[in-house]
């Protein structure tokens, strides 16, 4: 499925547009046959990914317990226990970053907490550092100890060079 197209629509329509295509999408996922097909695939006690809608991360668990609409699953990192949708389970291990092209910086469905991603202050030195929160129009991350708010489109991907 090609993101960037569907988000280069999504730019195209109203709030309302977007609003009623939220409704729609909801009624399709809440169709017992997405759950029916996750359900089949699984078994207690499997290593699962799950996707975080509010970190924007993709999560390493296992599956401890089957609902009727949703799972239980454990963190593999911490053991926090998650009760997700069974239509948040990445069977497929599909790639969760949507990149947007002809665009500078990162967009909003790029980056994840936790991730390091570098970006110029406002003396234009270059910085890096780690993404804790996700906003609306802008990431909290610390950098050398300092709370900083960037804009998605100052932000740029850090690679280790190591």
């Amino acid at each position: 499925m090609k993101y960037e197209d569907i988000l280069a629509a999504f730019q195209q329509a109203s709030g309302f547009d977007l609003y009623r295509l939220r409704a729609m999408l909801d009624r399709v996922l809440d169709d017992p046959k997405w759950i029916v097909a996750v359900r089949q695939s699984l078994h207690i006690g499997q290593q699962v990914a799950y996707f975080d809608p509010a970190t924007y991360q993709q999560h390493e668990s296992t599956v401890v317990e089957f609902r009727r609409k949703e799972v239980v699953v454990r963190q593999l990192t911490g053991g926090q226990y998650w009760v997700i949708p069974y239509t948040g389970i990445n069977l497929d291990g599909v790639d969760i970053k949507i990149r947007e092209s002809g665009r500078p910086g990162q967009s909003r469905h790029e980056p994840s907490a936790g991730e390091t991603v570098g970006f110029l202050d406002h003396e234009q030195r270059q910085r890096q550092g780690q993404i804790v929160r996700l906003n609306d129009k802008t990431v909290t991350l610390i950098s050398d100890g300092q709370k900083w708010r960037v804009s998605y489109n100052y932000l740029h991907h850090v690679f280790d060079a190591g």
